[in-house]
């Protein structure tokens, strides 16, 4: 089965190259910018894709939310199988394209766009059919892993870290959606909706890490924490949370055990229990990988990753509370309900009473508008 690919970029060659050697897959065309057909097999044009009766499937690794949708509707209208791993246009367009998939009977996967190889979408997929998924989280954002691990082990301050990771391919020149949580939030949206048949589009909230220092990182490790960047979605009675922001973890917790720029993805399945997933979270052939692997799955007969009653909803994160370790200034400290707190040189630093995630977002986002900057991370379990 011929399968084409949009976009020739670091995942894209990696896709092309897998699929030279797939059991069951063969290399179609590539979709390319105007000026960059070079060789036989790439096109500039979806035209030439969709209108293609020998391509089976194609996979969309371009990233964005246009022209990739436009694409992507052709591609299902025109009766061909689509798979992504554009977490952006899933979150944005993942239940419209869901339900031209079912119109046209053609397959809709998008395992790649969480968890880069970690199978956590796939995983839930299946898992929601004979258990009830009861939440999810992890560390789904393998850039600010490795940032917080370089900063956390090798005592970098957040600028060689961010540039270490630009170096290494981690992190892009503009690593905006990386740290400030935005990317590892779209994957727990994506999560939600594959578990919860509810994708999250409103009330969702994201703190990353552009605020640590490495202040923070000495003061909080010699009290014995380790910090990640977590996503947490989960079931209320009406809707779901779902929410991205540091944590704060003892030595001995898993999730301190996932070093460099790996992932680590979990769920609770009411009759499972809690199942756990490492693996690398980003790459050209991690993410190639699980691009094969939904067209393989696509090759098997399951076709759909959303079912057709997922709705959007608002996400109600007043619902949980805990506690939070928080840096500002000590003029501000005020705002903020604490159970305790240093200071030292015009510096506060708290932990919180009991506060919902929506409450602890909240007042970090007026302490900001004010001119204060501020640093929280959630005390872990």
């Amino acid at each position: 089965m011929k399968v084409a690919v949009l976009g020739f970029g670091t995942v894209g060659v990696g896709v092309f190259e897998m699929l030279g050697n797939a059991e069951g897959l063969e290399q179609g065309t590539v979709l390319v910018r105007p000026g960059k057909n070079d060789m036989a097999f790439k096109r500039t044009s979806i035209e030439e894709i969709v209108s293609d009766p020998e391509i089976w499937a194609v996979a969309e690794v371009m990233g964005g939310i246009e022209p990739a949708f436009s694409y992507a509707k052709e591609v299902l209208k025109a009766g061909k199988h689509f798979v992504t791993s554009n977490k952006a246009l899933v979150a944005a367009k993942g239940i419209e394209l869901s339900n031209l998939a079912y119109e046209n009977n053609v397959g809709f996967l998008f395992s790649a766009a969480c968890g880069g190889a970690v199978p956590i979408l796939h995983n839930l997929s299946i898992a929601r059919e004979s258990d009830k998924i009861l939440s999810i989280s992890g560390i789904l954002n393998g850039t600010t892993n490795y940032m917080l691990d370089s900063m956390q082990r090798l005592g970098l301050d957040y600028s060689e870290a961010l540039k270490d990771a630009q170096r290494l391919g981690y992190a892009e020149a503009d690593p905006t959606a990386d740290v400030s949580g935005l990317d590892a939030l779209r994957k727990i949206m994506l999560a939600c909706a594959v578990s919860f048949d509810m994708l999250p589009t409103e009330g969702i909230l994201n703190e990353g890490i552009e605020n640590i220092t490495s202040q923070d990182v000495k003061h909080f490790m010699s009290r014995g924490y380790t910090c990640r960047l977590m996503v947490k979605g989960g079931r209320t009675e009406n809707s779901v949370y779902a929410y991205a922001e540091p944590v704060l973890f003892r030595e001995s917790a898993p999730e301190c055990s996932v070093l460099q720029n790996f992932n680590m993805a979990c769920y609770e399945g009411l009759n499972s229990g809690r199942i756990s997933i490492i693996g690398q979270g980003a790459g050209r052939y991690p993410t190639a990988s699980a691009v094969l692997r939904d067209l393989s799955t696509i090759l098997g007969g399951r076709k759909y990753m959303l079912r057709q009653n997922c709705k959007a909803v608002k996400a109600e994160n007043d619902k949980l509370s805990q506690l939070y370790y928080v840096r500002l200034p000590e003029s501000m400290a005020s705002r903020i309900p604490a159970e305790s707190a240093d200071t030292e040189n015009g510096v506060a630093r708290l932990i919180t009473k009991p506060l919902s995630v929506l409450k602890m977002h909240s007042l970090a986002a007026k302490i900001r508008e004010e001119g204060g900057k501020i640093f929280f991370a959630a005390i872990g379990e």
